[in-house]
This record gives structure tokens, C-alpha cells and sequence, in this order.
């Protein structure tokens, strides 16, 4: 929006305002762009914008190619339909063709060079003279230019601007030669690069006039703000582009007063500028009137884990036709691989970029650092049967193939606790009675993996569908709590491995001494250092010989700043200081630095800080035993037979930890787009189970929380985005590359020992803190639990807050709470062993759930689940509608005393694809109330 300005009898246009989707001011003052804000019109400007549409000149499909050309046109136009007379025509094309100055440029003062072209005669007598002169000479007067300038063409604003955009310009004054306002509208049919006219050089298509007498320039002001905010509304932007005539303006003019919504004055400043909203509302939203209910409250920010926009019901419990029960043999897998061959390619080609860097260093750290730590366990478990050597090839070789052949790559294989605890009670039931240990394992991975084939042939992952929300927090939040009760344990136990000397007393220094007592007199040993007095056999006597430094201090310091930094620098990516690309460097590269800037410290510090061991020969880490596993002649032949008993209960491991871990990366909130594929995982899953028994090496499955890291890493935002709107999520960068990358660095890093010792274990435990943390972001079990401690004026405005009552959700986090305090009392006993188990008695809970809580409540804090479609009766009626639809499936509710067994028979007897929809029938739609 440009306003005239006078400067004597000078005149020029000024740009004062700007609208890409945000309102942003020029501010004299401070001779810069204001911060984009909402722009808050006054009802009355929007009334007389109608009116001016009215009354003024509306040219549509316009045929001009330059400023003058149009100019002619708009002011033939009023001319013809008597809005002003004829002699007034070279006055208002003088007015409309001068010059346009941007914010960027210096104020107005004409230069010698200016002066010389009005014969250097004074300003007053030129503009005086130039309103008389014939019109083709006041044309040769005038400072407006046909092609961008230069500053015009490397103007920076233009990355913020989207592509194929086209401006509307509007123009705004006071003139001293009107006694009534002229207003013209005008539509090109072409849109077109008028010159100097816009800031940047983008094609015009809409043009708004208003010049009027002198004394109501704050008025024409609103007028001007009030179309320009029109403009940028998706919906009067689509009328205004496919108006036929000035009815169809002034329709959109209504139909945007339709849904204004007014703040009573005095009971707001109007001095105070709104902040852009997160989350701009589809314009899908606005096509009725009546759909303002479901837009909620106008001072309400739905957002968090209340999730999206506040509709009259939450989407139903849907994932996809990738768990369609098809009813043939190896019908799922058949698809999941249809429905992957066509992304090979791009699985790779999308994984080149900057952001797939910190993505493969940051998983590889984790992934090492767990590999390491259950390598430990389960060598001490085992009797070094498997290691640290084994967890390390055995994560390289498992991952390496599933993130190259699986269904989802962006899923990360690792090792789990109740595979670590089934391994210790195996080594150990194996000790007592005199088997084999490693050949009885063999037998188990070869029935797990057969049973893992027989569930992928049957489509058996169509039971997926009953896990609804409930189950996938319970099991997400537990995971989460192990990684940051793990990271914390270990710093603890640091406390007690180096403890703070707290002995020392300032005041007795001159009593501490070490010294080392020479076995031959004869020699001088009083200048040899610690460890070369013990070397020579010299012995060390003093009060102090036994200290340590205060390592246990320095390593939480390590632990805690590298969470502490990496927390701090991910919100770095929306904060205020530097560039947008420097920021988004920083945010995505954040781990990186936290973990870079604390090993310096460490290195610099030169304190003996635990540090990462890492093997340095590939060998097995028992020297008793080889790299194949033989599967017979150590044990009965019955043991082969009977080891399908516990391969049973394995394969229910592996099955829920995998599809649970699945349906979690796999959210609908990631925005993955190029499918699932549970069956496909699922089969590799179990291939790999014979391949890693045959090597010795350990299991596999999906790790919940390193998923989710690996997809937080990979999350794409919008790169160009208007001033003062968020960046959008887009997805997740979709490609096998990283994963790929990852394991086979795991695989090296017995080469890499010479850099990997200097990296202290604290650090790493802060890393494996954060991803604790950071995955417990966006659950809503997680928000609904922070509630309990909010009183009800301070709570956030989640949607499920305005549908149920607040009790109700207490109660509903009550349940929740309880299933995990129970889950976590299993994992920390020998009972850990039947965890799977809890896992599918999550989900008889959610069925008993049922019992408790209304369709509707479970429909906002949960989801509704599926189904069998009830049989047609006799003479079956059409269905209507989809509320209609809704309303009859309440009815349908399994009956209460069906539990977990019933869902199992679901998978067998060849179910219907579930109704898409259970929700409780809704207000009738507009055309009944119409």
C-alpha cells in the first residue's frame, strides 16, 4: 500500500504498508519494517470499502501492459461514467503516475540531476505547469520507471515472497483538486511487471485507487489497509480472481463481513500489534458461517497434545490400508512390497543432504552407546558367550540389512531389556541343567523366526489395529522413563565409583605427602612419578597416595551441560539472533556441537573422566567359541523340539516391541508419504532372528525411542515461509541412507578406537538424557499428567479439555498411570521375562475401558476402536449419510465381556474392513438448517 505524499507541491507515492499474509507497517521512526502482526480493521473501514466498490469504477480483465496505459483506461473510465469531469483528467493522471518511493530508499529530495529536467524552474511553478500541459508532455514529466531499478532486483524480500505470486497495489492520497472520492478497481487480465510500482519485481494483477479531498486521510487509510487485508484472505482473493462483474466483489465483501468478529473498544488496546498465530487455520474451515463452532473460541489456541484444530469430533482410529486384512496367503507382504518398489530410487536420492549429516552422527553416538552398554550386560549375563564384539557387529549387520530391505528404514534396530533378561535366564537354566547354551539359542531364533514367517503369512499384523492410543503411550512413555532413569542411574553410580573427597581439609594441607620408598637406597626415586614408582617396584607411602580427583563432580557437570546445551540449541532454530539458514544449522546440528564443545572441555580439563572403550580386534569376545553355530550334537534331540516353547514366548516379544514401535514412527502427525509396511519389517525381523542365532550374535528389534530421534532428526520445515508465519511442518525426509550409514559406522568403529576413547561416558549419558526427554514431547499421556498440577485458569487449551470433563480426564491419566507403574515394577524383577504379555494386557484394558467411560470421552482422550461391520438384515436399507452412518455405528458396540481372546479370534475369522467412523451423531448439516 503506497500513500501520497506532499513535500511542498511536490508530490510522490510512499510505501506504508505490506501484506505477503501478516500486516507489517513502516516505521518512520525507526526507518525499517515493523514486526509482522494481525491486521485489526475497524468495521467502519470495511463499510465504506463496500460502499466504494459501489459507487467507484470496477474494470475487470483489464488489457494493459505499463502504468500509463492503465492509468488512461481507469481515468477513461470515470470520465465515461460522469464520476468526474473531464478537465479533471490530466490533473488525477499527473497525480497517479508519479513517483514511488520504498521503504528502502532515502526520503524524498529531488537532485540537481531531477531539477534539470523540469528546466530548472522552482517545484511549485513545475507542478503548477505540469497540470496544464498537454497530456503527452505532463507524461514525459513523470519519475515513475518501466523496468525494475537495481535495488528493486536484489531486494532479499523476494525470498520470502512464494513463487508465482502476483501483487495488488494499492494507492492512497489527499488531493487538493477533488470534492468527492475517486475510486477505481481494476483486475488485469494479464498480470504484469509495471516498473517501479512494487518494492520487489513482482507481476501486478490487482489494482485499488483512492484519491479524495483533503481532511479525511485517515479514513481513506482504513479504506486502503481494509481491501489490502482482503487481498491476502484466501477466500475474497479467489472471488476477487473469478469476479464476473461488481456484484460478485461486493458478495465478497459480505460474505468476509460474515465471519468478522468484533472487539467491543475499552476492553482491549488497539495500540497493542497481535502476534501471528502458530497454526493459520485452513480456509476450509470458513465455507459456512456455521462452521464458526467449529473453529471454537476465538481467544483459545488449540494446539500441544490436544492436537490440530478443534473439530465437532476427532478423526477416527485409522491406520491405513497397509493393515487391511486381505484374506490370502502372504497378501500383506505381497502389498508392502508393491507399494516400496516404486521409492527405491528416491530412498536414496532424498538422503543426500546437510540435515541427513547430523541425523547419521547423532543416531550413530546413540546407537554405539547402547550397543556398548548391552554388550556389557549381556557378556556379564552370558559368560562372555556374547559381548561387546557381538552387540557391535551383530546392531551393523542387523540394522545394515533392515534399513537396506525393510518396509519403514527410518525404524533403528537395537537390542531391548526383556531380551537381555530372557538371555540371562536362558544362560542360566542352561548352566543348571547341562545344555548347551549357544546351540539351544540357535533352535530358539530358528522356531521365533518360523513363527515370525507364519504371522506374516497370515496377515497377523492386522491385529495392530486394536492398539489405540492408550497402548502406544503406555509403551512409549515406559521406554522413555527407561532411557532417562538408565542415563541417571549411571551418573549415580559414578558418585560411588569416584567419590567427592570430602575429607579434605584446607587447614591440614601441610600434612598431605606421597611419597615413593626405593627398594635400593642407592638410587634417587624421590623425582619418579606415581605410576613409574609402582612400575619399578618402589612402593608409595602417605595419606594422599589413594586420592582421586573429584571426577564424580566433573562427569555430572559433562552429563548435565551436554543435555542442558542440546536442549537450549534445538530452540535455537526459532529464536531471534542471526539468519534463518545459520539458525537452522545450529538447530540441526545442536547434539553435534553439545557433544564436540564437552569432550574439548573434558580433553582440556585432562581429568580422568570414564571414557568410551571400544574393542580393537574382531574376534569373539569368548575365546572358546567360533563364529558359527552349529545346530546339533551338543544336546537331545528333544531339546530341539521342546525350545519352541520359549521361541513362543519371544516371538510375542518381538512382535508387539516391532509393530508397537511401527505404528509410533508411523503416525499419521510425521506425515510419512511413502507408506508402511508392517509385514515387510516383520519378515525381516524374523530372518534376521536365524541369521544373528546362527553367528551368535544378539537379537534385534524396533527401538522405540531411537525411532523417534531418527525421525526428530529428519523432520523437513518449510524454507520460505511469509514474514511473521511459522515455518510448516512438511514431513519427515523419507530415505534409507541415514540408517544405512549408521550401522555401517557401527560396524567400523573397531577402527575408529583411536578417536572414540577420548569421548567421556557422561556426555553420552547426557545424549541418551535428551532422547529420553525429547520423546516424551507431544504425548498426550505426558500433558494429561502435567494437568494434575495446574489449577484450571492456568491449564492449556486442549481440545479434549472443552469436550470432557476435567475428572473425567484424571481419571482416565489415573488408569494410565497405574498400567505403567505396573509395567515398570515387571521390568525391574526376574517377571520381566512375560513383558510381551503385559504389552496385549494393555490392550484387554483398553477393551474393560469401555465399561468406564462414554464412546464420546474415549473418542477425545483416546481412540474408538474398530470393529466388525454388523450383517446386513433382511431388506438392509441404504445408508443415507455419513452422520447418519455415525449414529448407527454407537449402536454397535462389542459386548462388554469380550476380552483379549476375542480380538486374537478377530484376526481368523477373515473380518470386514472396520467402519471408518463411531462418533456420536452431530448437528444436522447446513441444509437443514437452512
Amino acid at each position: 500500500m503506497d500513500t501520497l505524499q506532499h513535500d511542498g507541491d511536490d508530490m510522490e507515492w510512499k510505501e506504508s504498508a505490506r501484506w505477503v499474509k501478516f500486516e507489517e507497517k513502516v516505521e518512520e521512526g525507526g526507518e525499517r519494517w515493523s514486526k509482522p502482526h494481525v491486521s485489526t480493521l475497524t468495521l467502519h473501514s470495511l463499510f465504506e470499502l463496500r460502499t466504494c466498490i459501489q459507487t467507484g469504477s470496477v474494470l475487470l480483465d483489464l488489457e494493459g501492459y505499463s502504468l500509463p496505459e492503465i492509468v488512461d483506461d481507469i481515468v477513461d473510465r470515470q470520465v465515461a461514467d460522469g464520476l468526474i469531469g473531464p478537465e479533471l483528467r490530466e490533473k488525477v493522471s499527473f497525480v497517479l503516475l508519479r513517483k514511488h518511493r520504498h521503504q528502502h530508499k532515502k526520503p524524498m529530495h529531488r537532485s540537481l540531476a531531477d531539477m534539470g529536467k523540469s528546466n530548472n524552474c522552482p517545484a511549485s511553478e513545475c507542478v503548477c505547469a505540469s497540470v496544464g500541459l498537454h497530456h503527452a508532455q505532463s507524461r514525459s514529466m513523470n519519475d515513475i520507471s518501466d523496468t525494475p531499478s537495481t535495488d528493486q532486483l536484489k531486494n532479499k524480500f523476494m525470498k520470502k515472497i512464494p513463487r508465482d505470486a502476483e501483487a495488488s497495489n494499492v494507492l492512497i492520497g489527499e488531493v487538493d483538486f477533488l470534492d468527492k472520492p475517486f475510486v477505481a478497481f481494476v483486475r488485469l487480465a494479464q498480470a504484469t511487471t509495471l516498473g517501479g510500482l512494487t518494492e520487489v519485481p513482482v507481476p501486478t494483477r490487482f489494482l485499488f485507487v483512492l484519491l479524495g479531498p483533503h481532511g479525511k486521510g485517515k479514513s481513506y487509510n482504513e479504506i486502503g489497509r481494509a481491501i489490502a487485508t482482503l487481498m491476502v484472505d484466501d477466500l475474497f482473493s479467489d472471488v476477487a480472481y473469478k469476479a464476473r462483474d461488481r456484484d460478485d466483489l461486493i458478495a465478497g465483501i459480505d460474505e468476509f463481513l460474515d465471519e468478522v468478529i468484533v472487539l467491543p473498544p475499552g476492553e482491549w488496546d488497539p495500540k497493542i500489534r497481535i502476534e501471528p498465530p502458530k497454526k493459520v487455520p485452513s480456509a476450509d474451515m470458513r465455507k459456512s458461517v456455521l462452521n464458526l463452532n467449529e473453529l471454537g473460541q476465538v481467544n483459545g489456541a488449540v494446539g500441544g497434545a490436544g492436537g490440530g484444530e478443534d473439530e465437532e469430533m476427532p478423526a477416527p482410529h485409522e491406520l491405513g490400508e497397509e493393515l487391511q486384512f486381505t484374506g490370502r496367503f502372504c497378501g500383506g507382504l505381497w502389498l508392502d512390497i508393491k507399494r516400496k518398489v516404486p521409492w527405491i530410487l528416491s530412498d536414496f536420492s532424498q538422503g543426500f543432504h546437510i540435515q541427513s549429516i547430523s541425523a547419521v552422527l547423532f543416531i550413530y553416538l546413540g546407537c554405539i552407546t547402547n550397543a556398548i552398554t548391552f554388550g556389557g550386560l549381556l557378556g556379564d549375563a552370558t559368560d562372555n558367550y556374547q559381548g561387546v564384539m557381538e552387540s557391535f557387529l551383530g546392531t551393523a549387520l542387523a540394522g545394515t540389512v533392515f534399513c537396506l530391505l525393510g518396509g519403514q528404514p527410518l525404524i533403528i534396530l537395537s537390542s531391548t531389556g526383556p531380551i537381555l533378561i530372557f538371555e540371562k535366564l536362558l544362560y542360566e537354566f542352561c548352566k543348571s541343567n547341562t545344555i548347551d547354551y549357544m546351540e539351544l539359542r540357535l533352535w530358539i531364533g530358528l522356531h521365533s523366526c518360523l513363527q515370525c514367517l507364519i504371522l506374516v503369512a497370515t496377515d497377523a499384523s492386522y491385529i495392530i489395529k486394536y492398539i489405540t492410543r492408550f497402548t502406544e503411550e503406555g509403551f512409549s512413555s515406559l521406554i522413555s522413563f527407561i532411557f532417562i532413569s538408565d542415563a541417571i542411574k549411571k551418573m549415580v553410580g559414578s558418585f560411588k565409583y569416584y567419590p567427592i573427597n570430602r575429607g579434605f581439609k584446607p587447614d591440614y594441607v601441610t600434612s598431605y605427602k606421597c611419597e615413593c620408598i626405593a627398594p635400593d637406597q642407592g638410587l634417587d626415586w624421590s623425582q619418579l612419578s606415581k605410576k613409574e614408582c609402582v612400575k619399578y617396584g618402589g612402593a608409595l607411602l602417605g595419606n594422599t597416595c589413594k586420592y582421586v580427583p573429584d571426577l564424580a563432580l566433573m562427569s555430572f557437570i559433562l552429563f548435565f551441560g551436554t543435555y542442558s546445551m542440546t536442549v537450549s540449541l534445538k530452540k535455537f532454530k526459532t529464536s531471534r539472533y542471526f539468519p534463518t539458514m545459520c539458525r537452522s544449522l545450529i538447530g540441526e546440528f545442536s547434539i553435534i556441537i553439545s557433544i564436540l564443545v564437552f569432550c574439548g572441555i573434558d580433553y582440556l580439563l585432562g581429568l580422568e573422566t570414564p571414557k568410551l572403550h571400544v574393542p580393537t580386534e574382531i574376534k569373539p569376545t569368548r575365546p572358546d567359541r567360533g563364529w558359527l553355530v552349529m545346530p546339533f550334537g551338543k544336546n537331545p534331540w528333544w531339546v530341539y523340539v521342546a525350545s519352541a516353547v520359549p521361541a513362543l514366548l519371544v516371538t510375542i516379544l518381538i512382535f508387539m516391541d516391532q509393530q508397537i514401535s511401527a505404528v509410533i514412527v508411523n503416525r499419521k502427525e510425521n506425515k510419512l508419504k511413502k507408506g508402511c509396511g508392517y509385514h515387510l519389517d516383520l519378515f525381516w525381523v524374523g530372518i534376521l532372528m536365524a541369521v544373528c542365532s546362527f553367528l551368535g550374535l544378539p537379537w534385534y528389534v524396533a527401538a522405540t525411542v531411537i525411532s523417534i530421534a531418527h525421525i526428530d532428526s529428519l523432520k523437513m520445515e518449510s524454507e520460505s515461509s511469509a514474514p511473521g508465519e511459522q515455518p510448516q511442518f512438511l514431513g519427515v525426509r523419507e530415505q534409507r541412507l541415514t540408517g544405512i550409514l549408521v550401522f555401517v559406522l557401527n560396524g567400523v568403529s573397531i577402527f575408529l578406537a583411536p578417536v572414540l576413547q577420548y569421548i567421556p561416558m557422561p556426555v553420552l549419558y547426557g545424549v541418551f538424557l535428551y532422547m529420553g526427554v525429547a520423546s516424551l514431547a507431544g504425548i498426550q499421556f505426558w500433558e494429561r499428567i502435567k494437568l494434575y498440577l495446574m489449577p484450571a485458569k492456568h491449564q492449556p487449551d486442549f481440545s479434549f479439555l472443552r469436550h470432557v470433563p476435567l475428572r473425567r480426564v484424571h481419571l482416565f491419566t489415573l488408569v494410565q498411570i497405574i498400567c505403567l507403574a505396573v509395567l515398570w515394577i515387571l521390568k525391574s524383577t526376574v517377571a520381566a521375562i512375560i513383558f510381551p504379555v503385559m504389552i496385549l494386557g494393555l490392550m484387554v484394558v483398553r477393551k474393560m475401558m469401555d465399561l468406564i467411560f462414554s464412546q464420546h470421552d474415549l473418542a477425545w482422550l483416546d481412540d474408538i476402536l474398530p470393529e466388525k461391520d454388523k450383517k446386513k438384515e433382511k431388506g438392509g436399507k441404504k445408508k443415507k449419510d455419513n452422520k447418519k452412518t455415525k449414529a448407527a455405528a454407537e449402536t454397535e458396540r462389542l459386548a462388554p465381556s469380550v476380552v483379549l481372546m476375542k480380538i486374537l479370534m478377530d484376526t481368523i475369522d477373515l473380518p470386514k474392513d472396520p467402519d471408518p467412523s463411531v462418533t456420536p451423531p452431530t448437528q444436522p448439516p447446513v441444509s437443514d438448517w437452512e
